[in-house]
């Protein structure tokens, strides 16, 4: 058996700039991975069934999971045709703008390389993570990154800022096809390249407060109009915290940063005191 941790990832910037031929979103964006994890466990099986199972109720246990997509794009091309067993024991939030089933999948990419002892290197596993989701290829190297084009395009940002990371998952289901489809009407003058380079220099200089008041997402405006309950809660989270409050990807989790432990600690009491779903957690690399 094999045991990987699937890292949560936050969007420290997300700019939309246009819409593509093929579909999709353009994206212009600074990710980073922060240390809340799901837990993916890889058993090799007699036959060549692809199995999952979950320790929460609320995600698909078939082809419709990330996870199992994963291994048969493993298997598509290792051509090894082995059964494989996958376990995952949720800490992430479903739905969330957290990356939690592309983390899910990039685990699997870096766990079947270790069952099976393939030896990919981790760049030839993100290329194929293209195959399964827009979040995969960064979700397998993590860290921090500028990712471009539909999120595959990945820079590296190397930096030793080790801010806490606040959380809060509102009790809404958000449809991220329906953000993205409803930003053309909403958007927003494109300032993409300075709000990210303000955020990567920033990063790079280890200037923590220089980095909070940088943070931005388009989808931010989009998500609080069609779901008026996450721009309340975002602006009383704020009132409360007293500190900008930011939306992770297409929403709705919401978050801040902390400098340090005690700050965060503190906040994380506060918002328990009304809200179920808080988490603390910090940025790290995988």
């Amino acid at each position: 058996m094999v045991i990987e941790r699937a890292n949560a990832k936050i969007n420290l910037t997300l700019n939309v700039l246009n819409k593509r031929s093929d579909g999709y979103h353009e994206v212009d964006m600074v990710l980073q991975t922060i240390d809340l994890a799901d837990t993916v466990s890889l058993e090799e099986t007699p036959g060549e069934d692809i199995t999952v199972d979950a320790t929460v109720g609320n995600i698909p246990l078939d082809h419709r999971n990330l996870a199992v997509v994963a291994a048969e794009v493993f298997r598509h091309h290792s051509g090894l045709k082995r059964g494989v067993h996958i376990h995952i024991q949720k800490q992430i939030p479903v739905a969330a703008g957290l990356a939690g089933g592309s983390a899910d999948a990039a685990a699997v990419l870096r766990g079947l390389n270790r069952l099976w002892g393939t030896g990919y290197r981790v760049e030839q596993l993100a290329q194929w993570g293209v195959e399964i989701g827009s979040d995969v290829p960064f979700c397998v190297v993590g860290g921090c990154a500028v990712a471009q084009g539909r999120g595959e395009r990945l820079t590296p940002v190397y930096h030793s800022l080790r801010p806490w990371v606040v959380l809060v998952h509102p009790a809404v289901y958000v449809s991220t096809s329906e953000i993205y489809g409803s930003w053309q009407t909403m958007k927003e003058p494109v300032i993409a390249e300075a709000c990210n380079e303000e955020v990567v220099r920033a990063l790079e200089a280890g200037e923590y407060a220089r980095v909070q008041n940088a943070l931005r997402n388009d989808l931010a405006v989009v998500a609080c109009s069609l779901y008026p309950e996450v721009e309340l809660l975002r602006s009383r989270l704020e009132r409360t915290l007293q500190v900008s409050v930011h939306m992770s990807g297409s929403g709705p989790t919401l978050f801040t940063l902390a400098p340090t432990h005690t700050v965060a600690r503190r906040m994380y009491n506060t918002l328990r005191g009304f809200l179920k779903e808080v988490y603390l957690s910090r940025f790290t690399s995988l």
